[in-house]
């Protein structure tokens, strides 16, 4: 063969050759695509098929890639990479520990420590409600002070925060609903109110903000007859929160984009479709603390149910009329949740978000303490919300008062939320907060349902061991001694001298003596 045949020979073999393997790279990444669009893990796979593969590899290697060009694990915001891989390692049952010690700054200024006891509380003595490891029930029943017709003990002191359907899509809500149902927690509405998605089982806390969504009439202006219509069409609904602000917007209303606002949200909400969804910025049923208790005296007559307020901290003459109206009547709210200015699932102008209203720790302290002022913070079962989601928050949150937590973001990563910051947008990539069909699509219900219940009762029984460890059997035994703060240039000063006042002190004995009027669920 000559020379010239040959090198034509190999020509031909090198085309063929480029041509057959570029046919395997096709037919591979053909596969890989089709893997992607069935597969029901991983919602990111499922919504960019080849391309979410990235986002896995660059999360993989993210410790090395931050720690030597980009930032440590926590320096990202509003919640950083350590915090949300415990979210996502526990909803997932894996290894949630952590390694060759703290990254913390512990001298810092602020910064909590938590004083554990020589002679923990023996994990053997403990007792746990219906073979449940994690169950940690309330300790004050909703509506017992005022004794309404229909008392509410929460079978957990961990619940779900209020996100509404519209803000997030109908997977989302479902999966935290059906999770809220295995973990035996209730499930807040948020302000978009009672939809199909809230009635998978869960106990339900039907929130209403200004708008009245589900319980309105054509002119917006609240309904009785709706209310009470709606209610009897919701038989899980255990308690009613009049929604006075929020920690993302306080003093504004709710926003819901025209982009989010389908059909069937325009039909639950009673508003129209395709239109941005403004919410009033103040109610329309009272106006001052006196119209406000009258209000939720109303609601609980005719309803029968516990009715408490959700509120961000602002000025303090609201609250110290409140407190005094309710020492002189003996009504108003039946429980009272505190919401802190780090709170924000829902869309916000920025001034909102970074400067009105006072953070969690701040403004509860400041309430409490007018509550304490009038000898009534007893006659309140607290709620604390606003990036509690973990448990050292949750006990010192405990320890400030708190009878409850609400936890809203965390749980939305425990379903797939990568934290894109895309909520307000429709867009979200993870399938959680979007109206989008296709990016939905990925998000398996049922899966992410478990996932949802494994972060609750991983949280809680961390609470427990934590609890433990200090001495106690329940968080809510935590008081603000056990707690030391940070106060800089290596000084500590305890809780209790920080806020300048101990919690009301709680009746405990043993766990299984609080498993009255709990719901039985599933």
């Amino acid at each position: 063969m000559s020379e010239e045949l040959l090198i034509e020979y190999l020509n031909l073999i090198d085309e063929h050759a480029w041509l057959f393997w570029s046919g395997v790279v096709f037919l591979f990444l053909f596969c890989v695509f089709i893997h992607d669009i069935f597969q029901k893990k991983h919602t990111i796979k499922h919504n960019f098929p080849i391309v979410g593969h990235i986002r896995y590899l660059f999360e993989k290697i993210g410790p090395e890639l931050r720690q030597y060009w980009v930032a440590n694990d926590k320096e990202e915001m509003p919640f950083n990479r350590a915090e949300r891989s415990w979210v996502y390692a526990t909803a997932k049952m894996q290894n949630n520990n952590f390694g060759f010690g703290t990254t913390e700054l512990l001298y810092d200024a602020g910064y909590p420590i938590i004083k554990h006891s020589t002679f923990p509380f023996a994990d053997s003595k403990a007792k746990f409600i219906e073979g449940d490891s994690s169950m940690i029930p309330s300790l004050k029943v909703m509506g017992e002070f005022r004794k309404r017709k229909k008392l509410y003990r929460p079978a957990s002191v961990v619940n779900i925060s209020a996100m509404s359907y519209g803000s997030l899509g109908e997977r989302a809500v479902s999966s935290l609903n059906k999770g809220a149902k295995i973990a035996r927690c209730y499930h807040n509405t948020g302000e978009g109110g009672l939809s199909p998605y809230h009635n998978f089982g869960a106990d339900v806390v039907w929130q209403l903000g200004t708008g009245y969504f589900g319980a309105r009439d054509e002119k917006g202006k609240f309904s009785l007859d709706h209310f009470v219509k709606r209610l009897d069409d919701n038989p899980n609904v255990r308690a009613i929160e009049i929604k006075l602000s929020q920690g993302a917007k306080p003093g504004k209303g709710g926003i819901l984009p025209g982009a989010k606002v389908t059909k069937e949200i325009a039909e639950i909400r009673g508003i129209k479709a395709g239109q941005d969804c403004i919410s009033p910025n103040a109610h329309t049923e009272f106006d001052d603390a006196k119209s406000l208790i009258d209000f939720i005296e109303k609601l609980a007559s005719v309803s029968g149910l516990p009715v408490g307020i959700k509120s961000a901290v602002g000025e303090s003459k609201f609250w110290e009329e409140l407190a005094s109206l309710m020492k002189e009547t003996g009504q108003g709210p039946d429980f009272i949740t505190i919401d802190g200015g780090e709170g924000g699932t829902g869309a916000a102008p920025l001034t909102f978000t970074d400067h009105v209203s006072l953070p969690f720790k701040v403004g509860f302290a400041r309430v409490y303490k007018i509550f304490q002022k009038y000898e009534i913070a007893d006659r309140v079962v607290w709620i604390g919300s606003g990036k509690l989601g973990f448990p050292d928050r949750a006990i010192v949150a405990f320890a400030m008062g708190c009878d409850l937590i609400h936890v809203a973001r965390e749980t939305m990563m425990s379903i797939g939320c990568i934290q894109a910051q895309k909520c307000h947008t429709g867009h979200c990539p993870a399938g959680v907060a979007t109206q989008s069909k296709w990016l939905q699509a990925g998000l398996d219900v049922e899966l992410k349902a478990k996932r949802a219940a494994n972060y609750i009762k991983g949280f809680r029984k961390e609470l427990l061991s934590v609890a433990h460890a200090c001495g106690y059997e329940h968080p809510l035994q935590f008081t603000g001694n056990d707690i030391e703060i940070g106060a800089g240039q290596n000084r500590f000063r305890t809780l209790t001298e920080v806020l300048e006042y101990e919690r009301a002190p709680v009746k405990f004995t043993t766990m299984m003596d609080y498993t009255s009027n709990i719901t039985a669920l599933g």
